[in-house]
């Protein structure tokens, strides 16, 4: 700043830049700028042109992934915070790219520093620092001199067993939230799944409803009495019998956020209990009043998903408890353990930020499974050698790259020839890198049969080639007359 350039900080939630802003602002006063969706558009075009004007007047723009494409001038510091988060990546819309990525790209056309900051590295940032394309500055020591929380793994099948749980809560962990009230210090739950159950279900028929729209079962959302598609948004008013047996015994099955707050607002009823997800923060500034709101301690629980894992330094929190482990980790993909290390371990570095004696609670049916050992052990070299391992065996990044081809149609048959018509012509030039066509978990939504190809490159091989000839393979598909109708997704490192 003092040699006249500009900064841009990156984060990867709207969430952390009302907590980063106010700490940027108190040490740099009113030369900070934001930059995010949830402003307006006259809001965002302003700082658009104050980027791109002369006057200077942001020098520091603290912003989620899009701030990257702002007309920078003079930029001299980029600093990408959290840069393992999956959130770095822009999915849907295109221009789908990697910020993280884009940022050292940026780094090196600006001729601009680029720090990247993190508890927990992306494996490919792991790789970068071993091949020295990357320096690393490690801080072996927590700020303040506070050591890490203690990390107790609940094996709640035993406790199921033995019927030693109230709702989803197991004793421990509702012994040590009664011991953190007693001390006068407040609680992070996380639970990453939004709304009150995943799936209603009858027990007659074992009906359950599903979206419209997409092959996925609707999330029941008890405060507005509304099953929901978390992907279309597609949503309807939950009924009292069922639609196929006019059976009156339905059941709500799996647990979000919602059922999580009423639970334990049932156990502790003179607790003030709030929670933050998608649902809660929808309206603009509803972020900074529950920041403000808990940072004030008026808030003696707070319960969320991946927005509370993030960066967040609250100086009153003793315990964080992870409800239910076991679905981060048994995901269908090869990132899966990756994702669920850092995110436990995030969530788990809320705890003790100013408090010495600070835990963490961990609920799971697999009590016994290597990650949570390594996390327990905080052992992330051995858990990156493991994973560096698989992933050469398996060709995945960081040793290979990945280009994902989803091709979408309204019918099925159509979409079937498509796809099978595409991957033949790509393996006569790619031949063994291609992995499909296969539908993915949900194959239909918002109204189309989607169906996906892999293609697996080595990082030695020309891409400006692979692309050429993967678009005139596209190109010759989409003029089939049967398919015009369809539609080609091109993603490029699917993070």
């Amino acid at each position: 700043v003092d040699a006249g350039k500009q900064v841009l900080f990156l984060v990867p939630e709207i969430a952390l830049t009302t907590h980063l802003v106010t700490r940027l602002r108190n040490a740099f006063g009113d030369i900070v700028g934001v930059y995010h969706s949830r402003f307006g558009m006259n809001e965002r075009a302003e700082l658009w042109r104050d980027t791109n004007s002369n006057n200077n007047r942001f020098p520091i723009i603290v912003g989620t992934r899009s701030s990257v494409f702002l007309p920078f001038q003079a930029l001299g510091l980029i600093i990408v915070d959290e840069e393992h988060e999956s959130s770095f990546k822009q999915k849907d819309p295109a221009p789908r790219y990697q910020a993280r990525d884009l940022a050292v790209y940026m780094g090196r056309h600006y001729g601009a520093k680029v720090i990247l900051g993190t508890a927990t590295p992306s494996i490919e940032t792991a790789y970068n620092i071993s091949n020295k394309k990357y320096d690393i500055c490690a801080l072996k020591n927590r700020y303040g001199g506070f050591v890490m929380p203690k990390i107790h793994i609940i094996d709640i099948a035993n406790s199921y067993k033995r019927k030693r749980m109230n709702g989803h809560f197991s004793e421990p962990l509702l012994a040590a939230i009664e011991d953190r009230f007693d001390r006068g210090e407040q609680v992070l739950l996380f639970q990453n799944r939004r709304g009150f159950a995943p799936k209603q279900e009858c027990q007659s028929c074992g009906y359950i409803p599903h979206c419209k729209h997409c092959n996925v079962s609707l999330t029941f959302h008890k405060s507005t009495r509304l099953l929901r598609c978390h992907y279309c948004g597609y949503s309807e008013k939950t009924s009292s019998h069922c639609k196929v047996c006019n059976n009156h015994d339905l059941s709500l099955k799996g647990f979000g956020t919602e059922k999580v707050e009423e639970q334990l607002q049932d156990i502790f009823p003179d607790r003030v209990i709030r929670r933050m997800d998608l649902d809660t923060t929808r309206k603009k500034g509803t972020y900074e009043k529950l920041f403000n709101a808990f940072e004030d301690q008026e808030i003696d629980v707070l319960i969320g998903t991946q927005m509370i894992s993030k960066g967040l330094d609250f100086s009153n929190v003793g315990l964080v408890g992870i409800l239910n482990a076991d679905q981060m980790i048994h995901f269908p993909d090869f990132r899966a353990f990756e994702r669920a290390f850092q995110m436990m371990c995030q969530v788990s570095g809320r705890a003790g930020r100013s408090k010495f004696n600070s835990e963490v609670i961990l609920q799971t049916f697999q009590p016994d499974h290597q990650v949570l050992k390594w996390l327990k052990e905080n052992n992330y070299k051995d858990f990156l050698q493991s994973q560096l391992i698989e992933r050469q065996s398996f060709r995945y990044p960081p040793y290979y790259r990945l280009i994902h081809v989803m091709i979408r149609h309204k019918k099925r048959h159509v979409l079937d020839q498509a796809s099978s018509m595409l991957a033949q012509s790509m393996r006569t030039v790619f031949k063994h890198r291609i992995l499909g066509p296969e539908y993915p978990v949900v194959d239909r939504v918002k109204g189309y049969f989607q169906k996906q190809i892999l293609v697996k490159l080595e990082r030695e091989l020309s891409y400006s080639d692979a692309k050429e000839k993967l678009n005139s393979f596209i190109n010759l598909l989409l003029i089939q007359d049967n398919f015009k109708s369809g539609k080609v997704k091109i993603d490029v490192d699917p993070y």
